[in-house]
């Protein structure tokens, strides 16, 4: 009859699959938060990226590169305010600074700042438009409601905002969208 094995045991045994690390994985496990952290004090700090990065041999470079990259991806984002325009600028500066391929990264850029100011222009506008339409859907209900409706008032007040947030989600996942496929195309170039 087979014996239970404890939850140690069995972490032990799956362990033992995995194998030994190798000279690869301990490199990454150590240089790519290194690489995150410097791209970090690059957007807040507005620190020298390429001097930083001059610091490592080529072997973790690599994965220095590979770390500041994810976060510098990361941080571009819809522009909602000065503050995350500011940064959209330093990520993407960021980033060119660590690619080969600058022209490919700068036809991308050329995308991805069209795309932004299309969402600030049109994506404000259809945010409005969602309002203003919701709106009087609901102010149709209370008028339909007739003296029900001041009992049912906090119920439909409810009820629009989570309308409301739902379909501008719904604006806003298209531009997200677009602005990912962008994000992997920069991810490829070298």
């Amino acid at each position: 009859m087979d014996e239970m094995k404890t939850a140690h045991e069995v972490a032990m045994e799956k362990v033992e699959k995995l194998g030994e690390a190798t000279a690869a994985d301990r490199l990454r496990w150590k240089y790519v938060p290194e690489g995150e952290k410097m791209a970090l004090r690059f957007l807040i700090e507005e620190s020298n990226l390429v001097a930083e990065l001059a610091k490592y041999d080529e072997k973790a470079r690599e994965y220095v590169v590979t770390g500041a990259q994810k976060i510098l991806l990361v941080r571009i984002d819809l522009v909602r305010s000065d503050a995350v325009k500011r940064i959209n600028k330093r990520a993407m500066e960021g980033l060119k600074l660590l690619k080969e391929d600058t022209i490919a990264v700068e036809n991308i850029y050329s995308q991805i700042r069209a795309l932004l100011k299309f969402e600030l222009e049109q994506g404000e506008q259809q945010r409005q438009q969602a309002y203003d339409s919701l709106k009087a859907q609901f102010e149709d209900k209370l008028k339909k409601m007739g003296s029900q409706a001041a009992r049912a008032q906090a119920g439909l007040e409810e009820q629009f905002r989570q309308e409301l947030r739902q379909v501008l989600a719904q604006i806003d996942v298209q531009y997200i969208n677009q602005l990912d496929a962008y994000k992997r195309e920069l991810e490829a170039i070298d």
